[in-house]
């Protein structure tokens, strides 16, 4: 397959519930976001810019280069700072937009082309997304991790924090158990349309922002990622396991 051309949007907040100012994280002697930009750069990404509302992100990505868009402080989620991000920045329409989130330093480079791929090969997609199996029946019941089940066609039918599919029989379903992996790709026109959509009862119950897309009739596609994604970074653990790949 030709890859597409696609941008890639980072969006990053200083405020972080579970891990403050993890952004600026040290990794091997760059911060956390710069280390993420880094990969988004080897991508093949068209263009790359990290949407923030912290003058010191800002101030940290363009130190090392980088391209940086202040937006709004009062945005409920990454994906509503990226639908700011695409006005702001002119994008067309039909432009693919990875959605790369700046605590996942260690994503590679080929599901960041591939999830955009997915989505320039199907024309009346919105979205796209990737998932991995899961690698145990307890992660298959953690809540925290993400559960998705697709039809043939690869179109996301449902994400849920609770284990699913549930066998009727017992046991768990090692064979068909997913992990949704939160990389997207969009068209730009869907996240111009984002905002519009309105809050879903399934969305504020799972915590979980893609089901206010399934909720409004969107497509989304899913597909195996074709190469291991690690754990992105919400914990102390995690950043600790993420230093170990940049040691100082």
């Amino acid at each position: 397959m030709i890859d597409c051309e696609f941008h890639i949007l980072i969006p990053a907040r200083l405020d972080s519930s579970r891990l403050p100012r993890k952004a600026l994280a040290d990794l091997g002697g760059q911060p956390m976001v710069v280390r993420t930009l880094e990969r988004a750069r080897d991508s093949g990404a068209s263009s790359v810019t990290v949407a923030t509302d912290s003058e010191e992100i800002a101030a940290v990505v363009e130190a090392a280069g980088g391209d940086s868009l202040m937006t709004s402080a009062t945005h409920r989620s990454g994906t509503d700072r990226l639908a700011e991000a695409v006005e702001r920045l002119g994008l067309a329409d039909q432009a693919i937009v990875v959605n790369l989130q700046g605590d996942e330093p260690a994503m590679p480079t080929a599901c960041l082309r591939q999830v955009a791929n997915l989505l320039a090969g199907h024309e009346h997609a919105d979205m796209a997304t990737l998932w991995q199996p899961l690698a145990s029946e307890q992660q298959w019941r953690d809540p925290n991790v993400v559960k998705l089940v697709c039809d043939r066609q690869r179109r996301a039918l449902y994400f849920s924090r609770a284990a699913i599919p549930w066998p009727r029989e017992g046991g768990w379903p090692v064979e068909v158990a997913c992990r949704h992996v939160g990389l997207y790709a969009y068209r730009a026109s869907a996240l111009r349309a984002w905002r519009e959509l309105p809050f879903s009862e399934l969305e504020v119950l799972e915590s979980l922002e893609q089901l206010r897309a399934l909720a409004a009739g969107w497509l989304i596609l899913a597909e195996r990622a074709c190469a291991e994604i690690p754990v992105g970074v919400d914990t102390p653990e995690h950043l600790a396991a993420m230093r170990a790949r940049w040691p100082s």
